[in-house]
């Protein structure tokens, strides 16, 4: 159901990805040709990352009273949405490895203009650029949908008192991080950890989001 209309989870990313490193590798051609001969990085690759957010929150709000008309239960419209979020997150993060080992075989497309590869990205490899990326994207979705079963469970007030309310614990916890002069410490730990360590919480964050998602949706009115 969610792939009647596959714009909104293949063609629109594609495009919005593909557009945003047409622009990158532009600019870095314009930079070599004024003699920048330094490495050059972009985050054009984050660009598919915010729309999947809206995407998430469009797949409540727009398909799941549809779904419902249909006779969907509820259990099989999560678990189809999740798996299509899945599909065009894998299909993202395949692109982004491809182009990854494309600009290390170019060097930088040879203007060493790096948009997939970020050094950090790449640091445990390919597998670990694929897991980053898939994880990150899923991650994105998922916070939109979780975002949007708390609006159409308890309406726009408590969405926003939670959003907000997150947003203070937030500053809260730099606030004791500064206080606590442990800014070093964090920052090593995140070294530490490393791309793969920082996807697995990733994979954390997104399971219990998720979680929480569906027992929301159980009573969320459509």
């Amino acid at each position: 159901m969610q792939l009647i209309n596959r714009q909104t989870y293949i063609w629109i990313p594609l495009i919005i990805l593909g557009g945003a490193f047409l622009i990158a590798l532009a600019i870095y051609a314009m930079l070599a040709n004024a003699g920048v001969d330094g490495p050059k990085f972009g985050g054009g690759a984050q660009a598919p990352l915010w729309y999947f957010l809206v995407v998430g929150v469009q797949a409540l709000t727009l398909t799941f009273p549809f779904s419902q008309a249909m006779s969907v239960t509820r259990r099989e419209f999560y678990l189809g949405t999740l798996l299509t979020a899945g599909l065009t997150s894998a299909i993202l993060a395949v692109i982004a490895v491809i182009g990854g080992l494309l600009e290390r075989a170019t060097d930088g497309w040879g203007v060493n203009g790096w948009f997939f590869g970020l050094p950090w990205i790449w640091e445990a490899g390919p597998f670990g650029a694929l897991l980053l990326n898939f994880v990150v994207a899923m991650l994105f979705f998922v916070i939109g949908f979780w975002a949007a079963t708390i609006y159409k469970r308890f309406g726009p007030l408590w969405l926003t008192v939670v959003l907000v309310g997150i947003g203070v614990l937030l500053v809260a916890g730099m606030w004791l991080v500064g206080r606590l002069d442990a800014w070093a410490a964090v920052f090593g730990w995140f070294a530490t950890v490393g791309v793969v360590g920082l996807s697995l919480w990733g994979a954390v964050l997104t399971a219990v989001l998720a979680a929480i998602a569906f027992l929301t949706l159980r009573r969320a009115v459509p």
